[in-house]
């Protein structure tokens, strides 16, 4: 029921405020257990995506989205919780992994969950190193993976905006058609993952246009 609100009454809404183009919408399959993976430029991201998927995608979310008291932050926590986020503390490991293993459950449904290899929201509009996450969940559900590649949507909401401008810049979103890595299967785990996750990265930097950084984004995440 939430979610054919969010379809019906709040899809609408959203879309007439950012106006997003889309680029590439026939490529995302219809049914079946997807990956959506970006690059990730603003905290607008997790919700202009949905806008150009046409099908549910949950996301992982910062623990510290589901905390704290006051009106804001009880609706945040339960917007969120209705649209199925999974939510993890950054920098603890062992989250993280219980994050994805959610992510595998997801999948195994034959859900669509989406994820940014990078991490966190890039500090300056490079594309920074992916961390093997992503390629952790490939192998583990065997998901084909859609790669995304947005563009302008950190002049709709900069890093350390409270809120975003609406009737302001159009942002790009852009679909490649969707990657299978079956053929990755007969390598090493640790290789495997290594080598999913920077193809994937390496697919979005070739839609993006972004200038790509051989280094992890270690910039602490801004709320």
């Amino acid at each position: 029921m939430f979610y054919t609100f969010m379809t019906r009454v709040v899809r609408p809404i959203l879309w007439l405020l950012f106006r997003p183009r889309v680029v590439g919408g026939e490529n995302v399959p219809s049914y079946g257990p997807l990956i959506v993976a970006s690059n990730h430029l603003s905290f607008i991201d997790s919700f202009i995506i949905p806008l150009a998927v046409p099908r549910p995608v949950t996301y992982i979310a910062k623990a510290d989205y589901f905390e704290g008291g006051g009106v804001k932050n009880r609706f945040v926590r339960w917007f969120l919780t209705n649209l199925g986020h999974v939510p993890v503390r950054r920098g603890a490991r062992r989250a993280a992994m219980g994050a994805l293993e959610q992510a595998a459950e997801v999948l195994e449904n034959a859900g669509a969950f989406a994820i940014y290899p990078e991490g966190t929201r890039s500090p300056d509009g490079r594309l920074y190193r992916g961390r093997t996450g992503a390629g952790w969940l490939v192998l583990e559900s065997g998901a084909r993976v859609l790669p995304v590649a947005l563009e302008g949507t950190e002049k709709i909401q900069p890093i350390g905006a409270r809120l975003p401008r609406v009737f302001g810049p159009r942002p790009t979103v852009r679909i490649g058609p969707p990657m299978d890595f079956s053929h990755y299967r007969d390598l090493p785990p640790a290789k495997a993952r290594r080598a999913i996750t920077d193809e994937i990265v390496e697919t979005i930097q070739k839609m993006s246009g972004q200038e790509y950084a051989a280094e992890y984004n270690e910039r602490a995440e801004q709320a």
